[in-house]
């Protein structure tokens, strides 16, 4: 037989291997132990591995090395389940087992991830007496690995005998790998204590691990390193696009972008490290201009390049390249499943607003990851779409797949916007259950809650965490603000103050809209002072609009003003508050200055701006300007909406332009509600327009509102119609509506 081993190296094609296939069935050499190997061997090397099962089933007696062969070729060709179904076949079999057969078998256990069978393949290469050979040893530490099972792969490793240079790498890369940078560390100094000279597969693991943890003087120490051991790979571009990503990650762009362009020849990985560098410090459009000088240099991107470069779009909400960039892989054909860039692509199309682009990608994945799933749920949540979102997620769940943290705080927080409060606490029992209640998930739930009213379930949530963030108490100075509860809100923030906690600008905005609620000026500036030596140097138009608010509502004109005048950044939003601060005083002709210095400073105003402006000539009684400014929305792309519409009402009411208020009520493109109505009968009762009310009595027993009715009862009262009056009061008692009592609040302190 042996003189047909070199007959068999001599064959390059199946062509020529089934013509010595058939030369040996003819000759009767097929039945030889080694020819039928070979015969296997070739086959499945060639493609054909439904020729190389023909010839191992028809062969009287395989032996292990035959099963072994087979089993090795299925897993070289990703066929684990096949494999691992072989294995079982042989023990039925066989007694004798060569330990060639576990190395392939331990590899198809972590490639189909079934640890279960991984374990029980262990026990008997233990029972077999092989857990001393050095093969199988390695084999078995890189199964637990994959699998992330650490502890066992840690036993495996302690008690090996011998460990080489491979072993050593592979126990390091696993922590690394699973988010133990620190231990993997620790494992290198101990392998270099132990007297073995670190390689480049050892190395690339250490530099991802000083990456992860920021280590800027390590990475360099690793750097320095290689450099002076001339450390090489068959690949070198693989070690230094990994000194690349380290040093991005641990802030050095400078010195990443000197390797960077110390390399004469880039390659794929080199390119990608350096747009992987620019993202992570937070210089999208400095990735772009990578990639497009990558494409300048003919090197073809792969699709974790193209992962890097959705992400610099996403993150610009560069909509119009972001597309482009989604064309460029179709045309390349560098993800034909998406199953690789789905969720950079949902994210893309997600920051830009384009959720039903979101929903295409995410319909057409074969393999839809958790992180695809969150993404489009949380893009829902965060433009609105609340029921969309959970829509979604009962979809998730019919699909079997589990959620996680960032599911349940979407869907969470979606419920609270919905005030669905039964749905809410199903899924804060689910969370609790399944013991997904990170200090993530609390925060959602603690918002929720106090959206839907029960800010005490909220609060006890609050008490009970272990470990509260600045959101966390954030989250619950707001819920307190939120539900009227304005002296809890206030307290909490005094006591983070006291207790040295950290504080943001958000902490901050909650603490002064809530002394703006409370009109507590003292407060309010005391909350000023601390924000200017507490917050370094802050640059935040919330807030500055927030206090020009604040003091306005608390009746200090002159420092409302003045903060305005400071910032400088101004929105559309603060110059409104500004208008608003001097129209609820009556100073209508600092509002109407505000207003054209606003346009003089071409920032275009929006639906709130006029209808500051609206509500301060209502109150001053300037009606032309009024009627100007309405006119004049359109002029700045605004539509009015009933709410202009009604302020409208109530300045031509005012006064006393009652016949104009009327027909604007009847040309309205919106069904008038009960401000709008009200308005006109205010009007009428100032301006006693009886004839009017009498119009319009048809229309004023269609509303459902507590104002109204108390309005239409005083007004009868004045008139000393007491019969209407008793009328009007016996209606309030049948439909249960109740007058709202009145409160004064002073301030003590």
């Amino acid at each position: 037989m042996t003189q047909y081993m070199p007959l068999f190296r001599s064959c390059y094609t199946t062509r020529t291997l089934t013509q010595l296939h058939a030369h040996l069935l003819v000759t009767g050499q097929h039945r030889s132990h080694l020819a039928s190997t070979k015969l296997i061997e070739s086959y499945a090397q060639m493609g054909p591995l439904d020729s190389a099962k023909l010839v191992f089933q028809t062969f009287p007696r395989p032996d292990s090395f035959m099963y072994g062969v087979l089993i090795k070729r299925y897993v070289w060709y990703g066929l684990f389940t096949e494999a691992v179904n072989l294995y079982y076949n042989m023990l039925h079999e066989l007694t004798l087992i060569s330990s060639f057969i576990f190395p392939s078998v331990l590899r198809a256990c972590s490639g189909s991830r079934d640890l279960d069978v991984g374990q029980t393949v262990h026990g008997r290469i233990i029972k077999s007496g092989l857990e001393s050979d050095p093969v199988v040893q390695t084999s078995l530490l890189n199964m637990y690995g994959e699998a992330s099972y650490l502890s066992h792969a840690r036993k495996v490793f302690d008690e090996m005998p011998e460990r080489d240079i491979v072993s050593w790498s592979s126990i390091i890369s696993m922590h690394v790998r699973n988010s133990q940078a620190i231990q993997g560390l620790k494992l290198f100094r101990e392998m270099v204590t132990d007297g073995h000279e670190p390689d480049y597969v050892t190395l690339l693991s250490i530099a991802e691990a000083c990456g992860e943890l920021g280590l800027g003087l390590q990475s360099k120490s690793i750097h320095s390193y290689t450099i002076t051991r001339n450390i090489k790979s068959n690949d070198n571009n693989t070690l230094i696009s990994s000194l690349i990503a380290m040093y991005g990650k641990c802030g050095e762009l400078y010195t990443a972008e000197t390797l960077f362009n110390s390399v004469s020849n880039h390659c794929t990985s080199s390119w990608t490290s350096m747009i992987t560098c620019y993202n992570h410090n937070g210089y999208f459009q400095e990735a772009l201009e990578v990639f497009n000088k990558m494409q300048e240099s003919k090197t073809e991107p792969n699709a974790i390049t193209m992962m890097g470069i959705l992400s610099s779009c996403a993150r610009l909400s560069s909509l119009k390249q972001g597309k482009s960039i989604h064309g460029f892989v179709i045309r390349k054909h560098l993800d034909p499943d998406n199953n690789i860039l789905e969720s950079s692509l949902i994210d893309l199309y997600a920051n830009c607003g384009k959720l039903t682009s979101c929903h295409k990608i995410f319909d057409t994945a074969k393999n839809r990851h958790l992180v695809s799933w969150n993404m489009v749920i949380s893009g829902y949540t965060r433009d609105g779409m609340f029921d969309h979102a959970l829509d979604l997620f009962k979809q998730m769940m019919s699909c079997k797949m589990s959620p996680d943290e960032f599911t349940i705080a979407s869907v969470v927080s979606a419920c609270g916007n919905l005030n669905y409060f039964n749905h809410a606490t199903q899924i804060h029992g689910y969370a609790t259950k399944t013991g997904i209640l990170n200090e993530f998930v609390h925060n959602s739930l603690i918002d929720m809650y106090a959206k839907c009213g029960f800010v005490n379930i909220a609060y006890n949530i609050f008490n009970n965490m272990d470990h509260k963030s600045v959101v966390t108490w954030n989250s619950m100075i707001w819920g307190f603000s939120y539900n009227g509860k304005l002296i809890e809100a206030m307290n909490l923030f005094d006591h983070m103050f006291l207790e040295g906690l950290e504080m943001d600008e958000v902490t901050f905005l909650n603490a002064i809209q809530t002394c703006s609620d409370l009109r507590h000026l003292k407060k309010g500036k005391c909350i000023h002072h601390k924000l200017i030596t507490n917050v370094d140097r802050y640059i935040d138009t919330y807030i500055d609009t927030a206090l020009v608010d604040m003091y306005a509502k608390c009746g200090d004109l002159f420092m409302a003003q003045r903060v305005f005048d400071m910032m400088s950044d101004k929105s559309v939003v603060s110059w409104s508050a500004m208008i608003d601060a001097y129209g609820m005083h009556g100073y209508v002709d600092f509002a109407i200055s505000v207003f054209d210095e606003m346009i003089k400073s071409k920032m275009r105003p929006n639906g709130i701006t006029f209808m500051n402006m609206l509500s301060a000539c209502s109150h001053a009684g300037y009606v032309e300007k009024g009627k100007f400014y309405f006119e004049s929305m359109k002029d700045f792309g605004v539509e009015p909406n009933l709410e202009h519409y009604s302020c409208l009402i109530d300045l031509l009411s005012r006064a006393g332009h009652l016949d104009d208020a009327y027909g604007i009520i009847n040309s309205i493109p919106f069904p008038p509600n009960s401000g709008v109505w009200g308005s006109l009968l205010n009007g009428c009762r100032i301006h006693r327009r009886l004839d009017i009310m009498n119009r319009i009595q048809e229309n004023l027993e269609k509303i459902d509102d507590t104002g109204y009715y108390t309005l239409l009862s005083n007004i009868s009262a004045e008139g000393q119609d007491w019969k209407q009056f008793e009328d009007v009061r016996s209606k309030m008692k049948t439909t249960g509506l109740r007058k709202l009592q009145g409160c004064s609040m002073i301030q003590t302190r």
